[in-house]
């Protein structure tokens, strides 16, 4: 054999050797994984994982892939339930594993979903230590991205939780917050269906901008600002202004103290009545100007 065809025949068989470590490698990473999913599953689900990954044969595979659908149906009904009590609907979940064994479990978890019309993902680390019979859970890395106009009224509050990793305080809050925020879209959204010639939303009935004005008295606008706004400790608190935008010419038809109290007695108007209440009875002053 020449020099040329022996060094050819060494480097395809190094090419060998590396892609057979490669192969052992991988099988030892599938290994893993498997070990991973069927250690976090207890009884039926343990079984039905065991039977996909082939350690279960013939009629005991049909029977526990049958009991895995019966779970799995269960499963769907339980989250169904949660979504209906909490309002948080999840879209999608990813899970990678970054550390793996006997003792020391790390993911990285992507979860990603919407409350209402709020879009949200929240990405973090769950570390589970084995200690004695029980297992330890920390989180670590939160990130949380929420896709609303109303951002600056979470920039906060967002970085409180994500410093101080509090998911479910998170959740709650985002709950809360959507909640309100539905609450001034229903209100808004009633009023203009209610006094079209009088209510106008420049910006939607998910916007925080409402208008007043009467057909007759153009120029003149009351301005109803409805924002909600979220502390850093969580607290969820509505906040309805009445402004007034009324053009030079015609403040001079009317006396100053009347227009300038209008903030002021709008404030007593909630205080006594709520917030309903005291718009409509803003509009039907409006609309009988």
């Amino acid at each position: 054999m020449s020099n040329e065809n022996t060094e050819e025949a060494m480097v395809l068989q190094a090419q060998i050797e590396h892609l057979q470590a490669e192969v052992s490698a991988l099988q030892r990473q599938q290994e893993d994984n498997q070990k991973d999913v069927t250690f976090h599953f207890r009884g039926q689900m343990q079984d039905a994982m065991l039977s996909v990954c082939g350690q279960r044969q013939g009629d005991e595979k049909e029977k526990v892939l049958s009991r895995l659908m019966e779970e799995v149906e269960e499963l769907e009904e339980d989250l169904m339930l949660q979504t209906q009590i909490n309002g948080i609907r999840l879209t999608g979940c990813t899970t990678k594993t970054l550390q793996s064994s006997s003792r020391k479990l790390v993911q990285q978890l992507c979860i990603s979903g919407y409350c209402s019309e709020l879009l949200f993902q929240v990405e973090f680390q769950l570390s589970e230590v084995k200690q004695g019979s029980g297992c330890v859970r920390t989180i670590s890395e939160l990130n949380v991205v929420i896709d609303a106009g109303e951002m600056q009224n979470f920039s906060s509050f967002l970085s409180g939780v994500e410093e101080s990793r509090d998911l479910l305080l998170f959740f709650r809050t985002l709950r809360s917050f959507s909640d309100r925020c539905d609450d001034r879209r229903r209100t808004f959204q009633h009023f203009q269906e209610k006094y079209p010639s009088v209510v106008s939303l420049p910006a939607g009935c998910r916007s925080e901008v409402m208008h007043l004005s009467h057909p007759e008295l153009s120029g003149c606008v009351l301005v109803v600002h409805w924002s909600v706004h979220v502390s850093s400790e969580g607290g969820v608190s509505p906040k309805v202004e009445l402004l007034t935008k009324i053009p030079e010419r015609a403040l001079q038809l009317f006396p100053s103290q009347a227009v300038g109290g209008a903030a002021e007695a709008f404030q007593s108007l909630l205080r006594i009545l709520g917030a309903e209440a005291a718009l409509e009875a803003v509009i039907m002053a409006v609309s009988l100007s």
